[in-house]
């Protein structure tokens, strides 16, 4: 039987040693094979062992013009790689396994192929055979495509769903990022409200953060988790101020499978529900709106909530901290948030100081802010004393947050690290929120018979000047003061008690 097309490596398997009748009758079921395959299957083609195409049957010919060669030989001898999308024949070459089903789509369409090792008298890989089974297998094998379109929307769902899962539940983004040391400062007010947070840590009931923008309200809240007794639970964030009110209650309570158009088939858990056993921050609770407050006060009062489109009732277990910026009693008595859910939240009060009231910490909040920058990329500044004089001097009425996008702006417009007073004043007209307020200590101009005078004690009230400017800017804060001029406490100590014997020491 001869079978002029075929490839004379496709029997090199017969060719062992082997007796003379049995050696014939494997080279004939080789044969065999191939002239089956070659005339049954929609195409055959064969690989060389450096991958390229040297053989293609008539039934794979047809295949040409879709995948865009109007020659032959502008198919065969390249490699194969480069002629057929998405080949898996470099797989085969390179582990010697065979992949007897699979599908393979490229321009030409959807086909059922096999991919077969070819091996030399030494069992050594020198080519590959790939058989196209069936084209259009969607029709031809319509039962067997559907379970397998059924498996691969159903894969397809569980990987949305569990990159959904480790979005959410990842340990590193639903636990406390900060603790009460990462609230800096060590001014009165500072001191006093993370002791006012450490003690409510403590306790499992709702707690309210009441202050301004940008004063660090979720910072604590991330802190009060960390040191109660949920630290090891998860600890979920809302920022109800950035839902649109139509999600909102999809965000609070979840969404039932189905639930309406467009909804995911296997449902989705809400914050509360992701919140079980840990925290559940509500940061703007001043922005939620008044027909979503009614259930928030149930869930908080029955401790279960009803996810959206269902009719099952969900238990939870979840300690609540809110946070806003808004004045929660004036909205009370305008009527637009509810007096009932106002006294369940306002169980622990924490006013959170603005900046101005804790001045003093502002040196501390540099240096943080500086290696947070660095940390990021942006090159940390170096303030000088008049600078640090100046900071201590605004309103900030963004606070820290304001304080961190003038030190950035002032690093990234100048053209050193190092910031005077008068960078930081330019940067802060600029923005429109400069305080027009005079310097915090004048220097005054000395005359000609001032300078005549023995070097020592000029220089010993010129560093009293400055830390008298220092001492004023920190609030008194012996530590900062050392900080901003970059001096030991000893020596600060030192000036302080007696400047000009310690300064001739």
């Amino acid at each position: 039987m001869s079978l002029p097309h075929a490839p004379e490596s496709l029997l090199s398997a017969a060719s062992a040693a082997l007796p003379r009748d049995a050696q014939s009758i494997l080279e004939l079921a080789a044969r065999s094979m191939f002239d089956l395959f070659a005339n049954a299957s929609e195409g055959m083609l064969l690989v060389d062992r450096e991958a390229r195409v040297v053989w293609i049957n008539d039934q794979y010919r047809r295949f040409l013009p879709a995948l865009g060669y109007a020659r032959e030989e502008d198919f065969v001898g390249h490699p194969v790689s480069s002629v057929v999308q998405n080949t898996q024949m470099h797989q085969v070459l390179r582990t010697g396994k065979a992949i007897l089903i699979d599908l393979l789509t490229n321009r030409a369409g959807t086909f059922v192929v096999s991919r077969i090792p070819l091996r030399d008298d030494e069992g050594q890989v020198i080519g590959a055979l790939g058989i196209v089974l069936f084209d259009h297998p969607e029709t031809t094998l319509q039962p067997f495509m559907g379970k397998v379109s059924a498996l691969q929307r159903e894969l397809d769902d569980t990987r949305r769903e569990l990159a959904t899962q480790r979005k959410q539940n990842l340990l590193g983004q639903r636990r406390a990022k900060y603790t009460f040391a990462s609230f800096v400062g060590a001014s009165p007010a500072a001191v006093e409200v993370k002791r006012q947070a450490r003690k409510a840590a403590q306790s499992t009931s709702p707690v309210l953060l009441l202050g301004e923008t940008g004063t660090g309200k979720e910072l604590l809240a991330h802190a009060i988790h960390a040191a109660s007794s949920r630290a090891n639970g998860p600890f979920v964030g809302l920022n109800i101020a950035a839902v649109p009110e139509t999600l909102l209650e999809a965000e609070f309570f979840g969404v039932a499978p189905g639930a309406y158009t467009g909804a995911e088939r296997k449902g989705r858990d809400g914050k509360f529900k992701l919140a079980d056993g840990g925290t559940l921050f509500l940061d703007e609770i001043g922005d939620m709106p008044l027909s979503l407050q009614a259930k928030l006060l149930r869930a908080l009062q029955e401790g279960e909530i009803e996810p959206l489109g269902s009719n099952r009732l969900l238990p939870f277990d979840a300690r609540v901290i809110a946070a806003t910026s808004r004045d929660l009693v004036a909205l009370v008595r305008e009527g637009r948030f509810r007096e009932d859910l106002y006294y369940r939240l306002n169980v622990l009060p924490i006013r959170v100081p603005a900046l101005r009231e804790r001045r003093s910490d502002i040196p501390a909040l540099v240096e943080v802010l500086a290696e947070d920058m660095a940390q990021r990329g942006t090159p940390p500044p170096e303030l000088t004393a008049d600078a640090l004089a100046l900071l201590a001097g605004q309103s900030w009425r963004g606070n820290i947050r304001e304080l961190r996008n003038t030190l950035e702006q002032a690093v990234l417009r100048g053209d050193s690290d190092r910031l005077d007073a008068a960078q930081l004043r330019e940067v802060l007209r600029q923005s429109g929120v400069a305080d027009l307020a005079p310097a915090l200590v004048p220097t005054p101009q000395a005359s000609d018979s001032d300078l005549l005078r023995p070097l020592a004690e000029q220089v010993a009230e010129l560093e009293q000047r400055a830390i008298a400017a220092a001492m004023q800017a920190t609030g008194g804060n012996k530590l900062a003061v050392a900080r901003m001029l970059r001096i030991a406490r000893a020596t600060l100590y030192g000036r302080l008690v007696n400047p000009v014997l310690n300064k001739d020491k």
